[in-house]
């Protein structure tokens, strides 16, 4: 038998609680608007809900120098929300207009007062908030400094993301300027030296440098899969397979799973480089990288290993330390650099990117892991989240 309950109001919680409620959502609502910053699309699309919020006649939101967007009945008034707030743009201090300032003197009109506060972001006064009534009051004044400084909490957010995103951009530029000039002489050198000797062999050597600086060297792109970047990756290691031919042993497995998870750009290929060029300074013989993906629940877990010289853990603790990134507590040591000595600052600016990278995006739990000791190598292990709220 299906059994109906009639819902009573009181089960939907008391008037104050679903207030607070429909507060919160609507503030939600605005939220993403607001968070692209001080534009005219996000304010067109916020002001609804901020006078939702302010229950006003009439809401509209200026930058410092014109009026971004306006919603209510009383847009003759609203439309005029730069000349109104030009007094709280000038001293950064929430006014009060009077009719004298703000009614069109019909009786019947809703806006007969304004109320403007300071949108603040950095400490300066970038625009304005300006909440129209019928009358004024001490609680409407309160209300629109409250949410004038809840808005510039979200511009201030947004400012941290635009920052954020100018930050990873200039990472990524340090990362493609590792591409150093020794290793497209080196590359295009081993290339050259193949094209008497085996030139089917040296054609496909010049697409796959052509496919690998096309990829490292192309603009606008922050996150790709990791299916790309080991592709990206198996071109490095064929370009140094043939300039060292039998000193170099790869092998590569991933596991089809995870190669389609999301993952920052730039973010294998500087460890293997590590990897080639650490393992082989001082170092006899063939020396062995590999590189794994692989499935660990809730993570793709990346490996690089080397069976190269290795290096002293403290030292790499010493040069975190000395970078500014601090020491980890555990087994494992997060990577800012290359180990001190032999010739590895030209890797550190790399590899401290992918750690900076990597801990900014995910948490520290996510940073790099090295394992390492003189004489036994080193093994790089990398986590990354198959699914990350809020990014893309």
């Amino acid at each position: 038998m299906l059994l109906w309950k009639r819902l009573r109001r009181s089960d939907l919680g008391s008037s104050a609680e679903r207030a607070t409620f429909a507060t919160l959502h609507t503030a939600g609502l605005a939220a993403p608007a607001l968070r692209e910053g001080l534009t005219v699309a996000g304010a067109e699309r916020a002001v609804e809900h901020l006078r939702t919020l302010l229950d006003a006649s009439a809401v509209a939101l200026t930058d410092d120098v014109r009026t971004l967007a306006v919603e209510g009945s009383s847009h003759h008034h609203a439309e005029h929300a730069i000349e109104h707030a030009q007094g709280v743009l000038r001293t950064g201090q929430t006014e009060v207009l009077a009719a004298d300032d703000v009614s069109c003197g019909q009786p019947d009109c809703p806006a007969r007062v304004a109320v403007a506060s300071p949108l603040i972001d950095g400490g300066a006064v970038v625009g304005a908030l300006v909440a129209y009534r019928r009358e004024s009051s001490a609680l409407l004044v309160r209300a629109v400094q409250e949410v004038a400084g809840w808005v510039s909490g979200q511009l201030e957010l947004a400012s941290a993301d635009r920052d954020r995103t100018r930050m990873v951009e200039a990472e990524l530029r340090a990362l493609r300027a590792q591409i150093s000039p020794h290793f497209i002489y080196n590359s295009l050198t081993a290339i050259a030296s193949f094209t008497r000797t085996d030139p089917d062999r040296a054609r496909e050597l010049l697409l796959e440098f052509a496919d690998f600086t096309r990829y490292a060297l192309r603009s606008g792109t922050e996150f790709t899969t990791l299916a790309d970047e080991l592709r990206n990756t198996e071109r490095y290691l064929v370009l140094e397979q043939a300039r060292f031919g039998d000193r170099l042993a790869v092998s590569l497995r991933a596991a089809p799973e995870v190669l389609p998870v999301s993952v920052p750009f730039l973010v294998i290929q500087p460890l293997v480089e590590n990897a080639v060029r650490h393992g082989l300074e001082g170092r006899p013989g063939t020396v062995r990288v590999s590189l794994t993906a692989a499935d660990d629940g809730p993570d793709a877990l990346i490996t690089v290993e080397d069976d190269g010289a290795g290096s002293d853990p403290e030292l790499i603790r010493a040069a975190l330390l000395s970078a500014g990134i601090g020491a980890p507590s555990g087994a494992g040591v997060p990577v800012d650099g290359a180990a001190a000595g032999g010739g590895q600052g030209r890797t550190s600016v790399g590899l401290g990117n992918v750690d900076a990278r990597l801990r900014k995006l995910y948490g520290d739990e996510y940073g790099l892991v090295v394992e390492t000791a003189p004489g036994a190598g080193t093994l790089v292990r990398v986590r990354i989240p198959k699914f990350s709220p809020g990014l893309r």
